[in-house]
């Protein structure tokens, strides 16, 4: 992971495109926790998403909060909203748990566009600040070039990749897994998981709540889609692409769709039926994602080498 992180300014096209994707690989780290190790599929990863970008862009805008102070209210927004989120939607389960998340989305998205004073309705907001890196008034790294803001960024999502691997081999990321593969066994053996589940929200919508503020820094402009339904299917979508369950699939699978995404946008206007297509490849043949799918062929390659030094 982290010589991806590395290499992958010298990559791509761009140092704004490497942005990007280690922004949306935070947010589907978030997503991950829900769905890859608590079993939930929830579609309201929009209203995290775009709850920190705007909380961040208008505490910069208008009370000159530096970036560190924006980034923290930007997480506390995401967490707080997700808390209530969870303790809503977790009271059913099945489609009726995937319904209220996608009718909490929406009404997110109407909240947003009715409050324009606000968050700019259509036109969003605008001239949002990118600040320097800053402390005690002394400014330490300026941030205005595509390449320092993603040092940023990479060094962010790398504390959030080893927060989340040490939340995951905890006994706390266990419980979470044992909520996945059997809810009533693990409340059977005493475990409250509907207080498990509710952390787990707070924890995702934090994390996607910090990469909504990046992205309006990056973007210098918070715009209404953050808070949108398709926000939340293209998180989901990162997520089911790079595997389920998996942290390092998560930054896979959204480098995947990002760098897709840029390169046949420019071949087709209609690249998205393209992406679709993907995405039902991905779903039928590998199960588990291109993660899964990476890990099935080691596996395979392993066993092949080890039959040809028995049969030798």
């Amino acid at each position: 992971m982290l010589a991806v992180v590395i290499a992958l300014p010298l990559v791509v096209p761009s140092a704004t495109l490497a942005c990007e994707i280690l922004i949306f690989a935070m947010a589907v780290l978030g997503c991950n926790l829900l769905l890859g190790y608590t079993g939930l599929l929830s579609f309201g990863q929009a209203i995290f998403f775009g709850s920190g970008a705007y909380v961040a862009a208008l505490a910069m805008i208008h009370w000159q909060v530096g970036l560190f102070t924006a980034l923290l209210l930007a997480a506390a927004a995401g967490g707080l909203l997700a808390l209530l989120v969870g303790a809503l939607a977790i009271r059913r389960t099945g489609i009726y748990f995937v319904m209220l998340t996608l009718a909490l989305t929406q009404m997110a998205y109407f909240i947003a566009y009715t409050l324009s004073d606000w968050t700019g309705g259509d036109n969003g907001l605008l001239d949002v600040p990118r600040p320097p890196v800053a402390i005690g008034g002394f400014t330490l790294f300026n941030l205005e070039s595509p390449l320092a803001f993603y040092g940023l960024v990479a060094v962010l999502f790398v504390l959030l990749y080893l927060g989340a691997r040490r939340v995951i081999d905890s006994a706390f990321g266990s419980t979470l897994l044992a909520i996945r593969e059997n809810e009533a066994r693990a409340a059977a053996v005493g475990y409250d998981t509907r207080h498990f589940k509710i952390l787990a929200f707070a924890l995702s919508g934090a994390v996607t709540g910090l990469a909504g503020a990046l992205y309006a820094m990056l973007l210098n402009f918070a715009p209404l889609s953050n808070i949108e339904l398709p926000m939340s299917e293209q998180i989901l979508i990162m997520t089911i692409i790079g595997g389920t369950g998996s942290l390092f699939g998560s930054l896979l699978g959204a480098g995947t769709i990002v760098i897709l995404g840029d390169l046949l946008s420019a071949l087709w206007p209609r690249w998205m039926l393209l992406l679709g297509v993907a995405l039902i490849a991905v779903v039928m043949f590998m199960r588990g994602g291109l993660w899964g799918g990476l890990e099935s062929l080691g596996r395979r390659r392993a066993g092949a080498a080890r039959k040809t030094q028995e049969d030798a």
